[in-house]
């Protein structure tokens, strides 16, 4: 439970929801608990370290909010201390959605999944732009060799809340490297049984053979 978490999303319209469908003194917990979870811990940071994928959410000037898919090579996302992250702003389609709602509002929320094994990950935090001619040192730091795009910017993201959300409903996905991973897996099995069956079968000739002799 995160204290942090119920601190930011349960405002009195969501409270006032939680009453009507009769979920409110089951949601109470979060906002009492001792565990405010507004920083990573060591496992949070772990999950982060091995994301190629998340979405990010923020909220324009006319109050509609605005999801969005950001990718990179796995581990893009970086985590540079408990209570802060930053990730390399790629060139795309310059639109520029989500960098112009952040200018008005620097509020954000991510979303992190591993389909794979059904975990998801929910950080809100507050952001900060940085651009190369201010912290050249910090999209240094971004660059991938294995990675060659245009960094156009960094998001550094001071992490305000916390919370693992249940894997419910998260149908198990594999990404082309986690397939490889499994059959290779599955190959040295298929492989160590051959060996087996043979040894077993050259023991079983031995005995036959020790048999017809005999």
């Amino acid at each position: 439970m995160s204290r942090a978490f119920a601190d930011i999303c349960f405002t009195p319209s969501v409270k006032a929801a939680q009453s009507l469908y009769g979920s409110r003194e089951d949601n109470q917990g979060f906002e009492l608990t001792d565990q405010k979870r507004d920083r990573l811990l060591d496992r949070d940071m772990e999950f982060i370290a091995t994301r190629d994928s998340f979405y990010q959410a923020t909220i324009s000037e006319n109050g509609w909010p605005y999801v969005q898919h950001r990718g990179g090579p796995e581990g893009f996302l970086k985590v540079l201390d408990a209570k802060t992250m930053v990730y390399a702003d790629f060139s795309g389609n310059a639109q520029y959605l989500s960098v112009g709602n952040l200018f008005a509002n620097d509020r954000v929320s991510l979303i992190m999944i591993d389909y794979a094994r059904r975990r998801r990950l929910k950080i809100w935090g507050r952001v900060k732009i940085v651009h190369e001619s201010e912290q050249p040192a910090l999209i240094a730091q971004l660059e991938s060799p294995a990675y060659q795009v245009n960094i156009e910017r960094a998001i550094v993201i001071t992490v305000e809340a916390v919370e693992w959300n249940c894997p419910q409903h998260i149908t198990p996905r594999f990404t082309g490297k986690e397939i490889q991973t499994l059959m290779a897996e599955m190959q040295e099995e298929n492989r160590q049984l051959k060996e087996l069956v043979q040894q077993q079968q050259l023991q079983l000739k031995a005995l036959q053979s020790g048999l017809a002799i005999t």
